[in-house]
């Protein structure tokens, strides 16, 4: 008996144990299942420095590679990064404690001296960061010691927390000693991936970095591939070639209703589509042509006959998301002969051939939507299609040069009208094609008190003098439409972050 019970026992180990490694063989075979990871990104990443450019096609690569000071967590909520606590000591100072146990990709550690050096970096004039606008409160970062850096600003910065959510925290040694062209081709930061491999022109691949501080990325191997097809995007999903594909409209979206493998995913941003205007360029610098293609324009017909009601008709700048929106301001009704009748009033000078700039990244059913009205009112516009790198050139360039019309669609990711209405329409900033001394001194009061219901008062009157003046032209609040395989169990934000370690895989 005791010799067929042990017998018993011992097959039922065996079979216990052949169960365990199936189970386990299983498990393995599923985390295993996706070791690469594939993105489709409109254009390649105009740069791979965090601090060097500001568009959706850099930041979706550079993200991963470097922590930020501070971030916002899914709910939009500010919590620590590489800062894990701060406080205001001074009206005009905050103290930042640095977690000791982050390292960079090269295996330095990470210290406040970095974060110094990183906030420096960005607020130098002379480094001609596109985010400077978004920065230039900063007056400078001290690091008294290890784990403490001071932040200062020029007065009172509300602000400054928010925007301080997109500072990526480079390594002083690594950009001193190769220089900044060397580290935007080869960057190191703390971040859950490190850099791999740059294809000029066709991909970046970026691998899993193990030895990262917190939440590990679920992919060993991610590359990012620059696929300005939409339609070829969708084909790549479909087909599986592609996991993850950006930049899709409500049509691409809906093709994806029925397919087997595949999901979109939709939110409701901060971003605002707008109708860039060069306002100190002829014949733009009339005002009353500015006001006809304001009365032109058709936006609730673009929002539910080409969005398929996917976004909201605004009359700011500023989204319902962020503060500094008003409730009081409505858009520019459609009024197509008013618009004819300021054209009759402009004469001859309104006979000009319009340049229209845009971008693959941007929805040209839009841009194209936006000619024909504009045409319709007897306007004479061109479309000039660049890449993204060349068009952001364009319109950071000196303001004789700026397009005279363009299609954006802006956000800040701070969720407060000083991150959008300073750099598009503060008139040292590069993004702007705008001057008036009424417009600065309403934002540079703004974005230099605590007291909320004067910003707010501020903000409303500059949005008043946004549409009074028809600097720009607030067009509908975005909604972001990603492409994924129903493997990815993701959630894009309002914000738009693209953090791959908070991502998670089905498995086969």
């Amino acid at each position: 008996m005791m010799t067929s019970k042990r017998a018993r026992l011992t097959v039922r180990s065996v079979l216990s144990g052949f169960l365990a490694a199936a189970l386990l063989g299983s498990a393995a075979t599923a985390a295993m299942a996706k070791e690469t990871f594939t993105v489709d990104l409109v254009n390649e990443p105009s740069s791979l420095d965090p601090q060097k450019q500001w568009n959706p096609d850099s930041y979706y690569v550079y993200r991963n590679i470097f922590d930020n000071l501070v971030t916002r967590n899914d709910a939009g909520e500010i919590v620590p990064q590489v800062a894990s606590a701060w406080k205001q000591v001074s009206p005009t100072e905050m103290q930042f404690t640095i977690r000791g146990d982050i390292k960079f990709q090269d295996g330095t550690p990470l210290t406040a001296k970095d974060v110094a050096f990183s906030i420096q970096r960005i607020i130098d004039p002379a480094f001609a960061s596109p985010q400077l606008g978004q920065f230039n409160k900063i007056t400078k970062a001290e690091a008294s010691d290890d784990k403490t850096v001071t932040v200062t600003t020029d007065g009172p910065y509300p602000v400054l927390l928010a925007q301080l959510t997109k500072l990526s925290i480079v390594p002083e040694h690594v950009v001193e000693k190769v220089g900044d062209d060397a580290f935007n081709l080869k960057p190191v930061g703390s971040g859950p991936y490190s850099f791999e491999a740059w294809q000029r022109g066709v991909s970046v691949t970026l691998k899993r970095n193990d030895d990262y501080w917190g939440d590990k990325g679920p992919f060993e191997t991610v590359t990012f591939r620059a696929v300005p097809d939409a339609s070829t995007r969708v084909a790549d999903l479909q087909a599986g070639t592609a996991d993850l594909v950006v930049s899709l409209d409500s049509d691409q979206a809906a093709q994806l209703q029925t397919a087997p493998n595949a999901q979109a995913l939709t939110a409701l941003t901060e971003r605002i589509a707008y109708l860039g205007i060069n306002t100190g360029k002829p014949p733009l610098d009339d005002k009353r042509l500015r006001q006809a293609i304001a009365y032109g324009i058709d936006r609730e017909g673009i929002v539910e006959g080409i969005l398929g009601g996917e976004g909201k008709v605004v009359g700011q700048i500023v989204s319902p998301a962020a503060f500094g929106w008003s409730d009081s301001i409505e858009p520019y009704p459609y009024d197509p002969e008013k618009a004819k009748a300021l054209i009759a009033e402009v004469g001859d000078g309104a006979k000009a051939e319009l340049q229209f700039a845009t971008a693959p990244v941007f929805d040209q059913r839009i841009v194209q939507a936006l000619q024909q009205m504009l045409t319709e009112i007897g306007l004479k516009v061109e479309i000039n299609m660049t890449d993204m790198a060349t068009y952001l050139k364009a319109a950071q360039g000196p303001r004789d040069s700026q397009p005279m019309l363009s299609f954006g669609r802006w956000s800040c990711s701070c969720q407060d009208a000083d991150g959008i209405m300073y750099p598009l329409l503060e008139s040292d900033s590069a993004w702007s094609r705008y001057s008036n001394p009424e417009m600065d001194k309403l934002l540079n009061e703004a974005r230099s008190t605590l007291d909320e219901d004067k910003r707010r008062a501020d903000y409303e009157k500059a949005s008043e003098l946004v549409k009074d003046d028809v600097s720009l032209l607030p067009l509908y609040q975005v909604a972001i439409i990603y492409g994924a395989s129903k493997k990815l169990d993701w959630q894009p934000t309002a914000n738009e972050s693209l953090f791959l370690n908070r991502m998670s895989w089905q498995g086969e």
